[in-house]
């Protein structure tokens, strides 16, 4: 179990959870959405609006608002990303997955303190269960940094990546894909925070060449054998924003206003976009960060997903946003077993260490108490 107080010096303290803003996926909310909530898809959002003209931006402005405000997630399409890159991430993404399981558990994470590489089906938790699902992890690529007496343990978070010697085009494929990525999340997030009146550069010096951005390749192989359908539990991102490239087989699905989880049907050539608790935080709960998890696929169907995280760097203390719906803001949700910290590597170091429990005891045991 993690010693938070250890690992974290300072927590932002967050009121109660608004009746909007359901906290447990247990106890849905007891107020009926209005009639207009369709449960069917996420909004669709196309990103190209902006470059059609002031009318054509303004109407992007207003239906981005009420996404990110009203439900946290949406269907992002007109993004520029082609079929062809996409077809070649996926396919050098399919071949690492085929590969001989020796060759994958070379790249076990264990192996990494920055939390690197392979880790088997089962390995990760969520709401301290097993995730049945085997995934990939990587990162900027950078050096090794070890904190000195006196530093952030989450300097831990920076180092190389781990990649297969069987599979050299699965670099070139992953950091072109990071990239490209980067760009997108860039655009959408000033069209974002100029959709609700925000400048939309506020949060620019917080990324930068030192921005942490995180990219996961990741496999469902199917329920588990003792019943269990948990491919990841119920959960928020602790970024800013995540774009998830999913194939056709389902299995997403988000809580919505109803305080249900409801399917998130794949849409061909968009990305599901979620918004992460700090932009909870920066807007005070004005723009939601939403729970989501994954049912795992029938057995012997396998389910592929690539969630791209776009995050600040690790030093990066996020800010309130100045915006004029600030006095709307309702609070932001209230969750003593996560607590929520400005400086924004304490936070991705707290998931990592309680998400990866055997990265933890082999490299950072120092960072944990006894359960």
């Amino acid at each position: 179990m993690t010693d938070i107080t250890r690992v974290i010096p300072e927590a932002r303290t967050t009121p109660a959870a608004s009746p909007t803003h359901p906290s447990s996926p247990s106890h849905p909310s007891s107020s009926s959405p209005p009639p207009s909530v369709s449960y069917r898809q996420l909004p669709i959002i196309d990103l190209s609006a902006a470059d059609r003209g002031p009318q054509a931006r303004a109407l992007l402005h207003a239906q981005l608002h009420s996404a990110a405000h009203d439900v946290g997630f949406f269907q992002l399409v007109g993004h520029g990303v082609t079929r062809e890159e996409t077809d070649g991430l996926l396919t050098a993404m399919r071949r690492f997955f085929a590969l001989p399981e020796a060759d994958r558990l070379a790249l076990d994470n264990v192996r990494s303190p920055h939390f690197r590489g392979y880790t088997r089906t089962g390995d990760e938790r969520t709401g301290g269960r097993q995730d049945w699902r085997d995934q990939l992890d990587i990162g900027a690529e950078r050096p090794t940094r070890v904190p000195d007496a006196g530093e952030p343990a989450y300097w831990w978070l920076q180092g190389p990546n781990q990649w297969p010697d069987a599979l050299p085009e699965l670099r070139t494929a992953a950091l072109r894909w990071v990239e490209r990525l980067s760009a997108v999340a860039e655009r959408l997030l000033r069209e974002l925070l100029a959709s609700i009146g925000a400048p939309a550069d506020f949060y620019a010096p917080v990324f930068g060449a030192h921005a942490h951005p995180h990219l996961k390749l990741v496999r469902y192989p199917g329920s588990a054998g003792n019943g269990a359908d948990q491919g990841v539990g119920a959960h928020k991102d602790y970024g800013f924003l995540t774009l998830l490239l999913q194939d056709q087989v389902g299995g997403l699905q988000v809580q919505r206003e109803d305080g249900l989880f409801h399917d998130v049907p794949p849409l061909p050539g968009a990305f599901v976009v979620n918004l992460g608790e700090l932009l909870e935080v920066a807007t005070n709960g004005y723009l939601l960060a939403t729970n989501h998890r994954v049912v795992s696929p029938p057995s012997q169907v396998e389910r592929f997903s690539v969630p791209f995280f776009y995050n600040p760097r690790l030093d990066a203390r996020v800010e309130p946003l100045p915006f004029p719906h600030a006095s709307a803001a309702p609070g932001v949700t209230d969750d003593p077993a996560n607590p929520l910290f400005a400086e924004y590597g304490y936070n991705e170091l707290k998931g990592k260490l309680r998400a990866h429990p055997l990265v933890a005891e082999r490299h950072h045991a120092g960072l944990l108490s006894p359960a």
